[in-house]
């Protein structure tokens, strides 16, 4: 059985197709996964460091651009459905799954118009206008939050969770709760995505210049800036006598996780499910220009559970990243409350349910 995955852009959403694919090949050995983004994705680079079959079509997004952007876009899309119809007569998979990011669109609504079992994952807590479109033409929807399941006609939608690679899961869902709080030395993971936040990292630079000396000496960072203030970052912390651990991209992330008692981050979708799988309590600083806010309502998940607190970016500052760290050190039952809290929303099972439904629709069970 062969399987397209049409998507990326994002890690969020690139990984999500990876974890997906890899459970569909763990279905049976004679299965084959071709995944299709842009070659300005992340997936151009990372899919073929990790020995993916990823092909291109031209597209681009039209969301929050100018009008000239938007034009060239829109001229791009029959280029773009010409193309997809081209690979998949070519390679005549079975199913074609869409998993957000620009390529998504044209292929999965081309694979439908041939024929082809089709369906879509949305990750966030908002759906994408991409995603409500395809959600009328596909035959599932799988859904990582309850709040989205109105979005779509209901009987094509299952929640599932965010799909997370085989890998991942097995290291987050490792139980590692009760080393959370327990040593001398509050352990602080920062993340901004992939590339990096530039106002997380201002807001850490900062506030290693204003620690109170008790929270200093307690304080270890692991953090992860983006390539472009590595350097920066490293020397902030350096200078101001902070104990830091500072990378542009760190690629064993899952031990990250485990080793941390608390995460500042981002709160894109594959994040806050990756923070659940792990176990960890988490400050939540959302990305406002984030489209329809999802990260805002992604956050949300994780504060209304009790396991994470959400920091607005128009609200973070050093003086509230230390308030909250001072209380957050000082009461380690609400910091290990926080992350027994998060585990509870984890669904480890995610990527094996979209592919093993998928699988039924196809016949193949």
């Amino acid at each position: 059985m062969k399987v397209l995955i049409a998507g990326g852009g994002t890690g969020g959403h690139f990984f999500s197709g990876v974890a997906v694919g890899e459970a569909f090949l763990g279905r049976s050995p004679g299965n084959e996964v071709v995944y299709v983004g842009t070659i300005n994705g992340i997936e151009a680079r990372v899919g073929p460091e990790q020995g993916l079959d990823v092909r291109f079509i031209d597209i681009a997004g039209i969301k929050g651009k100018g009008m000239t952007a938007r034009l060239k876009a829109l001229l791009l899309v029959p280029l773009a459905m010409l193309q997809s119809a081209r690979l998949i007569l070519r390679e005549k998979p079975a199913v074609v799954l869409g998993v957000g990011g620009y390529a998504s669109g044209p292929v999965v609504l081309t694979a439908r118009l041939l024929g082809r079992k089709t369906g879509i994952v949305e990750q966030n807590s908002v759906a994408g206008a991409t995603n409500k479109i395809l959600g009328h033409f596909v035959h599932r929807v799988f859904v990582a939050f309850e709040r989205t399941v109105g979005e779509f006609p209901r009987h094509k939608v299952h929640v599932t969770g965010n799909p997370l690679r085989e890998g991942v899961v097995q290291l987050l869902s490792l139980e590692s709760t009760g080393t959370v709080g327990i040593g001398s030395r509050l352990k602080l993971l920062v993340l901004g995505g992939s590339q990096g936040a530039k106002p997380i990292n201002e807001a850490m630079m900062e506030l290693a210049t204003v620690l109170p000396e008790g929270l200093r000496k307690a304080l270890h960072v692991v953090h992860q800036t983006g390539l472009v203030d590595e350097e920066r970052v490293r020397a902030a912390y350096k200078a101001a006598g902070v104990e830091a651990s500072v990378h542009g991209f760190i690629h064993e992330m899952a031990e990250e996780y485990r080793a941390a008692d608390l995460i500042l981050c981002r709160a894109g979708a594959l994040t806050v499910s990756e923070i659940s799988m792990s176990s960890r309590g988490s400050i939540l600083v959302p990305y406002p220009q984030a489209i329809y806010n999802h990260q805002e309502l992604n956050a949300r998940t994780l504060v209304d559970a009790g396991a994470g607190e959400m920091i607005l970016q128009s609200d973070l500052s050093s003086e509230r990243l230390v308030e909250t760290l001072q209380r957050l050190n000082s009461d380690r039952p609400a910091l290990q409350q926080m992350a027994w809290k998060a585990g509870t929303l984890a669904r480890p099972e995610a990527a094996a349910e979209v592919a093993d439904e998928m699988c039924r629709v196809a016949g193949q069970h």
